[in-house]
């Protein structure tokens, strides 16, 4: 069985990138599951009219039909999600079988703050999604954090952000990413599918958090050597690259995203793919033009 967490009340909300590593090894590993292809099947996110919970809308009906959204947000169309209600101390849990049937409880309290509901389901029933693909990761918080970047990743956890308030006297979060993590996972998935999510938040603090998150997924495209870097950037790289070629062989600082090594036939530089995050090498040479072989990303370098 598997929990969303949640933060309420009096908790205080973990800001920040804590957990950045883990995230982008997560969509490391989707790409790697699913394939570029595969992904591009989630060119849309999930609707946010088909996910609307108001307070008059009857529970069960209004559940089974958000639920039955998200099913099809993640592709899973042979999947019958049967909800209930209780006390309990996280915000939600599914019991994975083999199916075709998967037990989702909701805590209690979502009785009475149903715009948050579809938040819950969405990771839920990612961990359905992840199940059937066979994909996880080892203990219980990487393995959590992966289900909140896939959920984000595959179009429905803008929900979970969204769901994330934070005021003088208290707070709410769903998932285990901090708000601006979310905000960075659904920025990555915006720069792939040129989407703008900024229009669906209905929590200012989420909105806030997206436009944070943003900025960091940003940074991300312009690293050195992509042709995109900013002048500090390539000054640091070309005073890197003249060190790596006077100490072949030696390595250099390890707290730069790209690392130089030394071959038979010359320098190479490696560095993250700014879509999926695989390691590509490129020999250095001036200008050249590589292309993911994982996501497909073509990126113009200056190495």
């Amino acid at each position: 069985m598997t929990d969303t967490g949640a933060t309420n009340g009096g908790s205080p909300v973990v800001h920040g990138y804590p957990h950045l590593d883990t995230v982008r090894a997560a969509v490391t590993a989707l790409y790697r599951r699913m394939s570029d292809d595969g992904i591009r099947r989630y060119d849309t996110s999930v609707a946010p009219a088909d996910v609307a919970f108001a307070d008059h809308d009857d529970l069960h009906l209004g559940v089974q039909r958000v639920a039955r959204a998200l099913v099809q947000q993640l592709h899973l169309p042979d999947a019958r999600m049967i909800v209930s209600f209780r006390e309990m101390e996280h915000a939600a849990s599914v019991e994975l079988t083999a199916g075709p049937e998967y037990f989702i409880e909701l805590n209690d309290r979502f009785r009475r703050h149903r715009r948050d509901i579809g938040a819950a389901l969405a990771h839920e029933i990612t961990h359905v999604l992840l199940h059937r693909l066979g994909l996880s990761f080892p203990g219980t918080r990487d393995n959590e954090i992966l289900t909140d970047t896939v959920t984000t990743y595959l179009g429905a956890g803008w929900l979970l952000l969204d769901a994330f308030r934070e005021d003088r006297d208290s707070s709410q979060k769903l998932g285990y990413l901090t708000p601006e993590e979310f905000g960075y996972v659904l920025a990555k998935r915006a720069i792939v599918f040129n989407e703008d999510p900024g229009i669906w938040f209905t929590s200012p603090q989420g909105y806030t958090a997206y436009t944070k998150g943003k900025a960091q997924a940003v940074r991300d495209e312009q690293q050195p050597p992509l042709t995109t870097a900013g002048w500090s950037g390539r000054h640091r790289y070309a005073k890197d690259r003249r060190y790596a070629l006077d100490h072949p062989g030696e390595a250099g600082d390890a707290g730069r995203p790209y690392a130089f090594e030394t071959l038979g036939d010359g320098l190479r530089v490696s560095f993250p793919c700014p879509t999926c995050h695989q390691r590509i090498r490129v020999p250095v040479r001036g200008r050249v033009r590589a292309r993911c072989q994982l996501c497909h990303t073509v990126l113009d370098c200056d190495t």
